[in-house]
């Protein structure tokens, strides 16, 4: 089982149907993406000497040689680190370092500082800048034969975002990678031959990701000009390329919205926007669906089990008849088709619906385990299921409710207080546009409920209004004892709130 395999049928079945395109101009064919990928895995086994196994790395922003790298490692037997583009060339060097990456590819922005970096990497043989002539001459030897490749065989080693310590490297195989590419199908997405995905979101993560999918259908993919995210860009070139699909965090939606509201562009070549990777609040998926149409599926999944977990489809965004649809809105769905979902007690025994607990997933999807870290696998695998250090409930027809993250969970003289529940009441604030709760230390109740909110342009909120609403809509003791209004809430590279920051900055304040 080698996921290149997808490739090599698409260009033989498929050959003439665009594969690759940058901005308004197609680069590729099936055809030609098919053979580029099988001469560049050729020179990596070569020209670089690499072998069955080994890893390079991907250190660039979106770019078509992002797409050809990806397969041609795949093709020639070996494994992809993607780094995120936005990381210090120092945190870069850990992965690398931790990896055992032997080549990293890499743009022009980010060559130099690699470049600086390579003697201080032991097992780092090179650095080479896509757009060299050094990465052009890799494209003329005679084609590759597709690698044999074991079903549990490294397809790509995902770095976990490291907010509470060194970053994590997460064993992707190409079964896991396969079981994925299988669920976007049945679970998320139908897509058809001649559609396309725009990859403005980092394809070091979740657009990356989605690759396999659209290749299996043969279908278009879009890099951006900008080699990232820019509203106006998304929808222009949603006019150029039929039936877009993309993947985009929450807050990526939010501008979206903004800017379809303020502009009005035309929406009809805007297939799908799957939006994962943080929580959606009730309210802003509301609001998505009233400016953009239902065009909206959200997906709930891990590093650990990529896009993989829930799914709440286009049928359950639409279906607002149904007695349950705001639950439904804002719960993360049900669990996608190759896997099973469990809410747990800390012993792992099953919890009745509506009661909250640890989620833990199992199936083909879920990685094969951390690089090099035994004991970090074990715990998070025990049993034979993910834990995945979330909470949630299930309910009575199965959709999943995410309240946070265990570390995030507040505890408020003995009772239990979810982030989230007290963020989606704030939200219903006119004024408010994003809030954050966390927990601070408090002498007699263990800890108190504190709010950052950031207003909205041209809108207000003050604590009394903000009390006013949490007291009609939750239990007393779950109101937030203190807000703090700030002009933007920490976050990290993929849009996620940083509430290690947000608790840090509590702990700096004088008593």
């Amino acid at each position: 089982m080698n996921l290149a395999g997808l490739l090599a049928r698409a260009g033989r079945v498929f050959p003439d149907a665009p594969a690759l395109a940058l901005g308004e101009r197609v680069v590729a064919d099936y055809r030609g993406l098919a053979r580029t990928c099988a001469t560049r895995g050729a020179a990596l086994r070569t020209r670089l000497r690499l072998d069955p196994g080994d890893r390079i790395a991907l250190f660039m922003a979106n770019c078509p040689a992002y797409v050809e790298l990806t397969w041609a490692a795949w093709w020639a037997g070996l494994a992809l680190v993607p780094i995120n583009a936005k990381l210090h060339a120092r945190e870069a060097e850990y992965i690398l370092d931790h990896s055992g990456t032997r080549v990293c590819f890499v743009d022009a922005d980010r060559a130099q500082a690699i470049g600086a970096l390579a003697a201080t990497v032991p097992g780092l043989e090179r650095t080479i800048a896509v757009e060299s002539d050094e990465y052009r001459a890799l494209a003329g030897d005679p084609e590759l034969a597709l690698a044999e490749t074991a079903p549990d065989d490294l397809a790509w080693l995902f770095y976990t975002s490291g907010t509470t310590g060194r970053p994590k490297g997460v064993m992707l195989t190409h079964r896991n990678l396969l079981a994925m590419t299988l669920c976007y199908f049945a679970d998320v997405d139908a897509i058809g031959h001649g559609d396309s995905i725009i990859h403005a979101a980092p394809m070091s993560h979740g657009s990356g990701i989605y690759g396999p999918p659209h290749v299996a259908a043969a279908a278009l993919q879009v890099i951006p000009e900008s080699g990232g995210f820019e509203p106006a860009e998304v929808f222009s070139l949603a006019r150029v390329w039929p039936a877009m699909a993309m993947f985009a965090a929450p807050t990526m939606v939010k501008r979206l919205v903004d800017h379809a509201r303020a502009a009005r562009p035309a929406l009809d070549a805007l297939k799908t926007v799957v939006y994962g990777g943080g929580p959606m609040y009730l309210a802003d998926i509301q609001d998505a669906i009233a400016v953009m149409g239902q065009r909206f599926v959200q997906i709930y999944g891990q590093g650990e089990s990529p896009m993989t977990i829930t799914a709440l489809s286009r049928h359950h965004h639409g279906d607002a008849a149904h007695p349950r649809h705001p639950q439904r809105l804002a719960s993360v769905g049900v669990a996608q088709s190759c896997v099973e979902v469990r809410v747990a007690d800390g012993q792992d025994r099953p919890l009745p619906a509506d009661e909250p607990g640890e989620i833990l997933v199992r199936g083909d999807v879920v990685m094969k385990g951390y690089w090099q870290n035994p004991e970090a696998t074990a715990a998070a695998l025990r049993g034979g299921w993910l834990h995945t250090g979330d909470v949630g409930a299930l309910d009575e027809d199965e959709f999943l409710t995410l309240m946070d993250r265990s570390k995030d969970l507040i505890i408020s003289g003995g009772s239990n207080i979810y982030p989230r529940e007290v963020e989606e009441v704030l939200l219903r604030h006119p004024g408010v546009r994003e809030v954050s709760v966390v927990g601070r230390p408090h002498p007699d109740w263990g800890e108190e409920v504190v709010a950052f909110v950031v207003c909205r342009a041209g809108g207000t909120a003050n604590t009394a209004e903000l009390d006013a609403l949490c007291l009609d809509n939750i239990a007393r003791f779950k109101r937030p004892k203190s807000y703090r209004f700030v002009d933007s809430l920490p976050k990290n590279h993929y849009g996620k709130v940083l509430k290690t920051e947000l608790r840090a900055a509590l702990s700096r304040e004088d008593p």
